[in-house]
């Protein structure tokens, strides 16, 4: 895999809470020099990476009930049409965990429902990606959440926040991968800090990395390392 294809690979991550406006100018930069397939940042900094992105390849990507989860739908539902409104193209949600690890489909489905539909009306369409933390979920749960994000109309199923008690896997990865349909991509993310864990995950059906480790994962692609 060659630099450029690595790169479209990876949004281009900053969700520490102690982020700062300087250092997601940094990060916008750094996406800009490396033609990253997006930057993923707090929701408060949208307006700011929309300016600095503003009519490049670079995608702008947000979190949503981000990240419990655990958020009243309402309120996510808002947090969704005000980062849209604001210029995002991309938005990771978090999963009604709550809801889900009740037995609660309906309610997990109805959410994700709602915010698809929010995307697909934006202009143009916004990607959707639901974390689901794998972390926290059976085998079956991830299976049968997997294909509640497909029913429901979203882009892809992601593995993890980052900021549960594990992250993204390459057994996870693998099932992901083969209880989704064709059309529902899988995005790794949690701990991906080097690249022949970036570049297994890919192997294994990961289409997107999530990683504050990007610059890092392209310079040892070119080092061979």
């Amino acid at each position: 895999m060659n630099r450029s294809d690595l790169a479209k690979r990876i949004d281009h991550t900053l969700l520490r809470p102690t982020s700062t406006c300087a250092e997601v100018e940094r990060l916008c930069e750094e996406a800009l020099q490396y033609h990253f397939a997006s930057v993923c940042i707090q929701p408060c900094w949208v307006k700011i990476a929309v300016r600095h992105l503003e009519g490049s390849d670079v995608a702008v990507g947000t979190v949503v009930g981000f990240p419990l989860g655990a958020n009243m739908p309402a309120v996510k539902l808002y947090e969704a049409e005000q980062a849209l409104a604001a210029g995002a193209n991309e938005l990771d949600m978090v999963i009604a965990l709550p809801a889900l690890k009740s037995g609660d489909w309906r309610a997990v489905r109805h959410e994700i429902e709602q915010i698809a539909s929010l995307c697909r009306a934006a202009t143009p369409p916004a990607i959707l990606k639901v974390i689901i933390e794998c972390c926290y979920l059976t085998q079956e749960e991830k299976i049968r959440a997997t294909h509640v994000v497909a029913e429901s109309g979203a882009d892809f199923v992601k593995t993890s926040t980052g900021f549960g008690e594990g992250g993204a896997t390459i057994e996870d990865v693998r099932l992901l991968r083969s209880a989704a349909p064709p059309h529902l991509k899988v995005k790794a993310a949690g701990g991906i800090r080097t690249l022949s864990l970036a570049l297994e995950l890919l192997q294994a059906g990961a289409d997107r990395i999530g990683t504050s480790s990007g610059v890092t994962l392209l310079q040892q692609l070119e080092e061979g390392t």
